[in-house]
């Protein structure tokens, strides 16, 4: 699957460091400290509907880690799947009489523009789920032959994993068993389905319905694959038993990643899957979760349709710190018109406070676990000095609009 086009990053003078960024599984900020390339995956859409603010916040988060790293001089290889097999998007195609397969290319396309004019870099591989099957159904039956996996005797040729298999199993969620009971019943799980060995089994391969696409299985027979084991597979194939950054939103913390991870430990015998789970937080809309079913989003290519200035969209949410759940007004998008023309005004100054002490400042600030928020008091100071007319350093306007589009991404 072809990924989005991406844009030159502009060299920075010195090199920074990279980020140190909050562990969901250890529970803290720890220092990112990749041995070679580093290595990133996130989990990426679904695509039965637009790219909506929430997506945008997490690709945001992550283009972040990869800026970082790429200005600490590291190779970065970065995988972003697209799960363009799944019941929601069955569900929505159905739903309004269309075809499966063009609604996933519509919304794939849509996502890629959206992800261009936000100028978030684009990964080295962009991996769908469809493309990934024949290597999902091999995976699949190494679990089933190793036993960690094991097929429904009712007929269907399901086939689910055996969490007693995963001796780590609850070490990157850190939930109870009353947790996990709750959320895997409300993130696509199937705690009561009959027949299983435990409620909180993952399903790997769902075996083929007379009503639903099926691909070729091996020894599985036909089906298609569940949504955890996709990106294990995707991960273990592109980036290797051990990854350093996992991301994605919060919501994916249980089960999703807990459930791929579970996958490819038993895979490899390697522990852990990733260094680091670091996972974005939701974006609100007046007070209230953004989520399909209130209908309350807020559409990246819409707010492009209203002749939004992207570079606005995203200093909007880099307001807030990536980890925190946070709300999206027209305030906050009126301040991040604002502030974009404020910081065009004073890259466009004569002269300002020095350039090599705002990059140092922005590079301490945003490897502390990607502190945009103080950042961006940074940067708003140095471009109130430069209007104000304080500062002798010519080259400052030329190296603040380049610091920020290297390490915030924002064009001036």
């Amino acid at each position: 699957m072809e990924s989005w086009a991406g844009h030159e990053v502009p060299r920075l003078p010195g090199t920074g460091r990279p980020p140190a960024l909050f562990d969901s599984a250890r529970g803290a900020v720890h220092p990112t400290r990749p041995p070679g390339a580093a290595t990133l995956y996130v989990c990426g859409i679904t695509p039965y509907d637009a790219t909506h603010l929430g997506h945008a916040a997490t690709m945001i988060t992550f283009d972040l880690v990869q800026r970082l790293w790429l200005d600490a001089g590291l190779p970065v290889t970065y995988v972003q799947n697209v799960t363009d097999i799944d019941d929601p998007l069955l569900e929505r195609a159905q739903r309004d009489g269309e075809d499966w397969v063009v609604l996933a290319m519509r919304e794939t396309a849509l996502f890629r523009e959206d992800m261009e004019s936000l100028r978030i870099l684009p990964p080295a591989h962009y991996v769908g789920a469809v493309e990934s099957i024949p290597d999902i159904a091999e995976k699949v039956l190494l679990l089933v032959k190793d036993g960690a996996a094991y097929r429904l005797e009712d007929g269907t040729g399901d086939v689910y994993f055996d969490i007693a298999a995963a001796p780590r199993w609850g070490s990157e969620s850190n939930l109870d068993r009353a947790q996990m009971l709750e959320l895997f019943a409300e993130r696509g799980g199937d705690p009561d389905r009959a027949g299983k060995r435990d409620p909180l089994d993952p399903l790997l391969w769902r075996g083929a319905r007379a009503d639903e696409p099926s691909w070729p299985g091996g020894e599985l027979g036909p089906g298609r694959p569940g949504w955890h084991i996709e990106c294990a597979t995707i991960a273990l194939d592109l980036l290797g038993p051990t990854i350093d950054v996992q991301g994605g939103g919060n919501d994916l913390v249980f089960p999703h990643h807990e459930c791929s991870a579970a996958h490819a430990e038993r895979l490899t015998g390697t522990v852990p899957f990733a260094r680091h789970y670091v996972h974005a937080g939701m974006i609100g809309l007046d007070g209230e979760k953004m989520s399909k079913s209130r209908g309350n989003l807020v559409f990246v290519s819409r707010l492009r349709a209203d002749r939004v200035d992207p570079m606005a969209v995203r200093l909007g949410l880099l307001a807030g710190h990536y980890r925190a759940d946070r709300p999206w007004t027209d305030e906050v998008l009126a301040t991040a018109e604002a502030r974009l023309a404020r910081w065009r005004s004073a890259a466009a100054a004569p002269a300002g406070p020095s350039g090599a002490d705002l990059l140092a400042g922005v590079r301490e600030r945003l490897a502390d676990d990607l502190d945009t928020a103080g950042t961006l008091a940074l940067v708003d100071a140095w471009a109130e000095a430069a209007l104000a007319g304080t500062g002798d350093d010519a080259e400052a306007p030329a190296l603040a609009a380049a610091t920020v589009d290297a390490l915030l991404g924002i064009r001036l």
